[in-house]
């Protein structure tokens, strides 16, 4: 039985650059492999047969690097953008591929081993979408002081008490009724299915989860498959 992931990998990058000045997003390295190639494994590991890759800002190159996707042990069709749709337009014009009702989104720059079967199943609750919510990490060390002013603690990048967009999504095919032909997903879709009670977050606490937007994203990425060995136990949650 075919289980079908989107995945965008329209965007530019300009974060990244130079790293993307000749190449997309999704083929920048982490840990001596391309992001996009992580995420297929990730996926596949997980009974994902078949995937859409939403392709934009120098789609041939993912094209000469995944092909047909047997390499990776799956099926690749390509959803091009003649012009950048946003993340909801890219879903949109996706789904002409998908013939199941439920099937993945991820964001093509997230690194991440949760499980996404607790998204899928999520979907027969009656909603149209499921997000993946991951909690914040503050991006600087806190200093804890006494009511007089004497430091008691220094704690390096705590958990904060909010959750955030994972960029992981197991949406119902239904959800088209909701999707702008050019916009964002977050912006136009997610907020009017909230309203309707058609939106689920489920909440991911002990994963590993970082969307690389920066080189220093990329430094913390790379020391945490190649260190810390994030992939090691597989997908988790």
């Amino acid at each position: 039985m075919a289980m079908f992931a989107v995945i965008l990998a329209g965007g530019f990058g300009k974060r990244l650059r130079p790293l993307t000045d000749d190449r997309p997003k999704p083929l920048v390295e982490v840990a001596g492999r391309p992001i996009l190639a992580w995420q297929i494994d990730w996926l596949r590991e997980q009974g994902v047969t078949d995937i859409i890759l939403a392709v934009g800002y120098l789609g041939g190159k993912i094209f000469d690097y995944i092909g047909d996707g047997s390499q990776f042990g799956v099926r690749v069709y390509y959803s091009v953008e003649r012009e950048p749709l946003g993340t909801g337009g890219a879903v949109r014009n996706a789904l002409k591929y998908i013939n199941d009702d439920g099937f993945i989104v991820v964001n093509g720059d997230v690194i991440t081993n949760l499980r996404i079967g607790k998204l899928m199943d999520s979907l027969q609750r009656g909603v149209i979408g499921a997000i993946a919510l991951t909690p914040l990490k503050s991006p600087y060390g806190i200093v804890q002081v006494d009511e007089d002013g004497f430091i008691l603690n220094f704690q390096e990048k705590p958990q904060l008490p909010y959750l955030i967009n994972a960029g992981v999504y197991a949406l119902r095919t239904s959800i088209r009724d909701y999707l702008p032909e050019k916009g964002d997903i977050e912006v136009y879709t997610f907020p009017r299915l909230a309203k309707d009670k058609k939106l689920i977050g489920i909440t991911y606490n002990d994963v590993y989860w970082k969307s690389i937007d920066t080189l220093k994203d990329l430094e913390e990425a790379d020391k945490a498959i190649n260190e810390q060995g994030v992939f090691n136990n597989k997908v988790k949650g």
